[in-house]
């Protein structure tokens, strides 16, 4: 996204102007436009520069990022962070070997974070894609309880893909408790802050005043 050009940036000799509430003003001069955020103590901003003529708006462009900042940052602290995982099977896998990567995949999706499932196919078994289908379809369906497939199983070279993430729950879970250890770290090295700044205490008395003796 260009940066918004705002008052003396803008180069074209007519705008559509916007008032400060959304109301249509119609098409006018930029010098008139400028005249009227000067009067009304507001910036003239432009906001489709793709128009013809361009369309500009009158507002306070400071508050305006500002609210914006606050939104993305509100956004991104909402976030579910979530971390890909990855394991990989073999097409013909033993039934031990299979409860052990099932038993990954079950730990990945218990903590909240996606599964990305790769079937590595050696030699002739790239012609039986089929077989990692079922494979796949058969581990989805053995942790269906804390995941779904987001991603279906898809060719890649000679391998076979497909990710699970963890049910919503989940993954909420986890963000919220990402966000309360943050939380705890911040406050602890506040705290710290705090007390070292506390000059330390002494125990020192101010010594007895000497008197003189008056000789005899």
């Amino acid at each position: 996204m260009s940066e918004p050009r705002i008052n003396d940036r803008i180069r074209v000799p007519e705008v559509r102007l916007v008032g400060p509430n959304g109301e249509q003003v119609g098409i006018v001069r930029v010098e008139d436009a400028l005249r009227l955020a000067d009067e009304a103590g507001l910036d003239l901003v432009e906001v489709a520069p793709q128009a013809r003529p361009p369309v500009c708006k009158l507002m306070d462009f400071g508050k305006y990022k500002y609210e914006a900042d606050m939104k993305a940052r509100e956004a991104r602290k909402n976030q579910t962070n979530t971390i890909l995982k990855e394991i990989r099977f073999r097409l013909k896998i033993d039934p031990h070997d299979y409860a052990t990567k099932k038993g990954h995949v079950v730990r990945f999706l218990s903590a909240g974070d996606k599964v990305k499932v790769m079937i590595m196919f050696r030699g002739r078994e790239q012609s039986r894609p089929e077989m990692g289908f079922r494979l796949l379809q058969r581990l989805a369906e053995d942790v269906a309880d804390l995941g779904s497939v987001e991603s279906s199983p898809r060719q890649d070279g000679r391998n076979m893909v497909m990710v699970i993430g963890p049910h919503k729950k989940k993954a909420e879970a986890k963000a919220e408790e990402r966000r309360r250890k943050d939380a705890d770290a911040q406050a602890q090295s506040q705290a710290q802050a705090s007390t070292a700044e506390v000059p330390a205490a002494t125990d020192a008395s101010p010594a007895p005043e000497q008197t003189a003796t008056p000789a005899p």
